[in-house]
This record gives C-alpha cells, sequence and structure tokens, in this order.
C-alpha cells in the first residue's frame, strides 16, 4: 500500500490542480477496473460475464452493467488528434523531403505543384483531416510561424504543444506507458522492458543545474535521433505484410529538495 500511496500522491496533485474531486475519481477507477478487466483477464478468450467482473474488481454488477451500456469517444479523439500533431512534426524534423542537409527541418510554402509543402506532408499522413485544419491547430498552439508566405516550424515544436488539452493527452499517454513498462516488469520473472534511473542526493542546487543542462542535450539528441531512425524504418516497411507494433521511449528529470530520510544513500543507480 505504501507503494501505491507514492504512485498516486503526485497523480491526485494533478487532479486537484485540474478541478477533479473525488467523487469523479471514483467513478472513473469503477471504470477502468471493469475496462482492464475485460482487456487482460478473460479466460480462454472469451468475455466475461458481469458476475465474474464483479469478482474481480469489486464493482457492484449495477454499476458494471451501467458501465458497459455507456460509450465516451472523446478521450479517443482527443487522442487521436494530439497523435496527428506530433506526427506532423516528426515528419517535419526527420523527412528526407522535408529537412535540409544539416538534418534541420526547412522551410515549407502551404502548397506547391511539384515541391514538398505543408498540404503535402498532412496528406501524406491522413486523408482524413484537412491540412488547413492541421495548420490552423499548430499555429494556434505556436509551433509555427508564417513568414513570407513561408511556414517555419519553430524551436518549441521540438518539445512539444503547449495547450491544456494536448498536455494532458502527452500526460496520459506518456506516464500511462512508463507506468505500463513499470508494470509488466514488475509482475513478470524477468523483466520485460528497458527501465534504468539515476539517484543521487546530498548535492548542490549549482552541480544539479550542471546534471540537468546535460540530460537536457543529450537527451534531446537521443530522442531526434530515434526520431529520424524511426521514420526512414516506417517508410521503408511501408508496404510489407505482418503484424505491427507501436513503442515509446520517454525521459525524464526531477529534482526536489533533499529530506533527511535520504540522507543516508549518497547514489543510486536502479536498475529493472
Amino acid at each position: 500500500m505504501r507503494v501505491l500511496s507514492g504512485l498516486l500522491r503526485p497523480l491526485v496533485r494533478a487532479m486537484i490542480a485540474r478541478g477533479l474531486t473525488a467523487p469523479v475519481i471514483y467513478s472513473l477507477l469503477k471504470r477502468v477496473f471493469v475496462e482492464v478487466a475485460e482487456e487482460s483477464f478473460r479466460l480462454d478468450d472469451k468475455p466475461l460475464t458481469d458476475s465474474r467482473v464483479a469478482m474481480l474488481t469489486g464493482v457492484h454488477r449495477k454499476d458494471i452493467r451501467t458501465i458497459r451500456a455507456q460509450e465516451d469517444g472523446a478521450p479517443a479523439e482527443a487522442r487521436r488528434k494530439s497523435a496527428l500533431l506530433a506526427t506532423v512534426i516528426g515528419q517535419w524534423m526527420s523527412h528526407p523531403d522535408y529537412v535540409d542537409e544539416a538534418g534541420a527541418p526547412i522551410a515549407l510554402p502551404r502548397t506547391a505543384d511539384n515541391d514538398a509543402s505543408f498540404d503535402t506532408l498532412v496528406r501524406g499522413l491522413s486523408k482524413d483531416v484537412r491540412p488547413r485544419t492541421v495548420l490552423d491547430e499548430l499555429m494556434h498552439a505556436g509551433l509555427i510561424d508564417a513568414r513570407a508566405d513561408m511556414l517555419h516550424l519553430r524551436a518549441e515544436a521540438v518539445v512539444g504543444t503547449a495547450t491544456a488539452s494536448d498536455k494532458e493527452v502527452f500526460f496520459g499517454a506518456n506516464v500511462g506507458d512508463h507506468l505500463a513498462a513499470a508494470t509488466e516488469n514488475l509482475l513478470a520473472d524477468s523483466p520485460a522492458f528497458f527501465e534504468r534511473s539515476v539517484f543521487y542526493n546530498q548535492m548542490t542546487p549549482e552541480a544539479v543545474d550542471q546534471i540537468e543542462a546535460t540530460a537536457r542535450t543529450q537527451s534531446q539528441t537521443l530522442l531526434e535521433t530515434l526520431n529520424r531512425q524511426s521514420s526512414a524504418l516506417h517508410r521503408a516497411d511501408a508496404n510489407t505484410g505482418g503484424p505491427r507494433q507501436r513503442y515509446r521511449l520517454g525521459i525524464y528529470f526531477y529534482r526536489t529538495t533533499t529530506k533527511e530520510a535520504d540522507a543516508p544513500a549518497p547514489q543510486e543507480l536502479d536498475e529493472t
């Protein structure tokens, strides 16, 4: 329970900051319990009965019936929108048609008959959303500048969109996948996923400033390298058959004032 409490504390802080009260979270938690039971605890790949879900989760059967009858497409739509914007930015930063010889994103016209353009970039990724809609979203988020009839990707795009909605989608996806990897490692006999961290305490703020600066630079370089590699492999495999998978690599840096309870361990390298 102490481990669970430690996981929940920052999450509850985010909930309170966003105006989510305990009764709202109780309702959501019951829905998630039901969904996870249905996804991960089937017997012989058969749908679970209400009674079995109730036994596994402790959620009342009446609530289970209500949850199963409801559908909420808003979160999925928000994820699709955020994913498309991130993919557009990622391709602009990595696709050979949209970068210069140094690998930096080039300025694009909105439309062009034969040359690279923003409309061509978006249409190559999605036929369901108009390029103008994507452009408006990215400009509203402050990630694109329009100068002299050309569109310029701003440096802020490297670290993602800054709108509250997109921050929440990123929060859910990034933290969710990190927790999913950690959960698999916890439940498996041998760790299934790469998961490492470096921990030091009793350091001066100035020393941590230096470490954070190095972490930001090296982490950003790694992410941009993987983005280019992933883009190239995705294009190369576009017409091949077989199963498909997704991946996410997340990097974080956290700092806080050292507490007395932390004092005995000056350093630690965690491997999972």
